[in-house]
């Protein structure tokens, strides 16, 4: 009789124990929805539902253009097009999420292999090539990204028009090549061709493209736009730049501060480490380039060629110990050293 009155007397506990799990279930989802409903209205969101939404209505624009092509004189426009899609994803990248950016990546690489493909079809006996559209003049980043590829995919290998085009120092071998681009409007600039040289950029540049270095050394301010590298061996590079996109890089230590993860493609051997330069009013450079501020990406680096969930073989973090000391530019008011090879 006692067993009995006590088993009633539990029986009203576990109802209420019972409620209280209930009540705790429904306050842990209104919780979880006031979290999600926050998180769609956060501006990073919204900021990603308008890039989606323009890159979506470029691609579209651009898929109508391929398939109502019907000669070879409509193939510049949709090459054009899908340039200004690259700007969109430049521009943006370091704000979107990674995925997002592979996604977008993957969908301009289709859009080249579709304009490739119709480019044979119109124009059978001379293929047209995408890198070799016309250069857009008025907008130096759209061309960055247009015709070097800054944006691109591993199908698009080689450097292109602007590379050669825009002012830089060409063809050199042992020689410290230095220039300070305070106070100069050079939107674009080049280093290709060199051996065995030291180059020194001080101040600010919308684009920096770097192709066929080799045993150089370069120590560069930063950079407001994307930079990229083809083609360099057993080189030390110091760069800062919202977005880096490395091709064809062996053997070579990169001293990075980039706002987005760097990129490599066809690479071994590469090393990273954070940015370790100075000169006279860096600060204010590295404010109005808006990279003040250290991100911790030159650890976090993308392989396009090594999809594997495990490290990558092809890059590591530079030890500690072999790393090199803070360089320090001197801030040169009087001209540039090497002035002779900027064309």
């Amino acid at each position: 009789m006692e067993d009995e009155e006590i088993a009633n007397q539990q029986i009203p506990d576990r109802d209420l124990q019972k409620k209280h799990q209930l009540m705790l279930e429904r306050l842990s989802a209104r919780h979880q929805t006031r979290l999600e409903t926050r998180k769609s209205d956060s501006p990073e969101s919204s900021s990603t539902s308008a890039f989606l939404s323009r890159f979506n209505d470029l691609k579209k624009s651009i898929t109508s253009l391929n398939e109502s092509a019907a000669d070879p004189s409509s193939l510049p426009h949709i090459s054009s097009s899908i340039s200004d899609l690259e700007k969109l994803v430049a521009e943006n990248s370091y704000a979107l999420p990674s995925y997002e950016v592979r996604s977008s990546l993957k969908t301009i690489s289709d859009l080249k292999q579709n304009l490739d493909n119709l480019s044979a079809k119109l124009v059978p006996k001379k293929k047209f090539s995408f890198k070799n559209k016309p250069v857009k003049k008025e907008t130096p980043i759209a061309t960055q990204n247009a015709e070097s590829g800054a944006i691109s995919l591993p199908e698009l290998k080689k450097t292109s028009a602007p590379v050669r085009d825009s002012p830089g120092l060409r063809d050199q071998k042992n020689q410290v090549l230095v220039k300070n681009f305070k106070g100069s409007e050079i939107g674009e600039f080049t280093l290709s061709g060199l051996d065995s040289c030291e180059v020194k950029l001080i101040g600010c540049v919308n684009a920096l493209f770097i192709n066929r270095l080799k045993n150089c050394k370069v120590y560069a301010g930063p950079v407001m736009g994307s930079i990229l590298i083809e083609e360099v061996e057993n080189c030390v590079l110091v760069l800062a730049s919202h977005q880096i996109r490395i091709h064809f890089a062996k053997r070579s230590d990169f001293y990075l501060r980039v706002r987005s993860r760097p990129i490599i493609e066809d690479s071994d051997e590469v090393r990273f480490a954070p940015y370790c330069l100075k000169y006279a009013r860096m600060e204010e450079d590295l404010e109005a380039a808006d990279l003040n501020e250290e991100t911790g990406n030159w650890a976090n680096v993308d392989d396009f060629k090594w999809l594997r969930a495990v490290q990558s073989p092809n890059w590591s973090v530079l030890p500690e110990e072999e790393r090199i000391e803070t360089v320090d530019l001197v801030d040169l008011e009087c001209g540039n050293v090497g002035m002779a090879q900027v064309r």
